[in-house]
């Protein structure tokens, strides 16, 4: 069964761990007045995402579903959760709308404009695209204005079995020595580097997250502005001089 930790008011983190990968894959639910789960995983794991949900809220209720680019674990069970939630819809940037949903989705999306929020009663998620970060012409992130929680998808990417969240900045230092190990096998440059990195980097740290809900591994309370400007050192350090992007 997946583990449940509540990192924010209201903000649940619904992780599973898969050994064959020595990684965590979490799922971020919002409870409000129109719920919003962020990252509806593999379609392979859908019954014990569905099942850990429904342990905080009814499934039936979601209102909105969301992720930052097209990619398995982010939206492959999209349409499996449309079909248990009759009045959910995604959420997503107008490029990702326009190249994958629109077509993949069993139902409209709704497509975001960069700065444009969603209400979903007590909770305010702004858009922000950031095209090829982590990975994905169509990546973006949702930040939380109430709660100050960005949701990072594969940003700070953790391996193994680490704790549900924390405040020491150590997730930098695990951060590095996933990106190394990446590089050494067949899902090299998995992140890339251009000289438009930094600049989406220091972008996301403007809105001063005190949350960030991390896609792999342990999720972070504090500083997360500091946190993000730590990131590009480590690429830079890692995955070498920046291409022209």
């Amino acid at each position: 069964m997946p583990e449940i930790t509540e990192i924010a008011p209201d903000l649940f983190r619904i992780t599973a761990y898969v050994e064959a990968f020595d990684l965590q894959f979490s799922h971020f639910l919002v409870r409000d007045e129109e719920p919003l789960l962020y990252h509806t995983g593999m379609r392979q794991m859908f019954p014990e995402i569905r099942e850990a949900v429904a342990r905080i809220i009814d499934p039936a209720t979601l209102r909105w579903i969301s992720w930052s680019h097209f990619e398995v674990d982010e939206c492959g069970a999209l349409n499996a959760w449309l079909e248990t939630s009759p009045h959910a819809v995604p959420v997503c940037g107008l490029v990702g709308s326009l190249v994958n949903i629109t077509d993949f989705s069993d139902r409209p999306p709704r497509a975001l404009e960069p700065g444009q929020v969603l209400e979903t009663g007590k909770h305010r998620f702004r858009y922000h695209p950031t095209p090829h970060l982590p990975h994905g012409w169509d990546a973006g992130s949702l930040f939380e204005e109430t709660t100050a929680t960005l949701f990072c998808s594969d940003l700070l990417h953790q391996t193994g079995r680490v704790e549900p969240i924390t405040e020491s900045d150590v997730i930098l230092e695990r951060t590095r020595e996933a990106i190394l190990t990446q590089q050494a096998g067949p899902l090299m440059d998995y992140v890339p580097y251009t000289q438009n990195t930094g600049r989406l980097l220091g972008e996301l740290a403007e809105f001063n997250p005190k949350t960030l809900a991390i896609m792999h591994g342990s999720s972070y309370s504090g500083d997360g502005s500091a946190l993000l400007r730590g990131l590009d050192p480590i690429f830079r350090e890692v995955l070498g001089t920046p291409h022209p992007g």
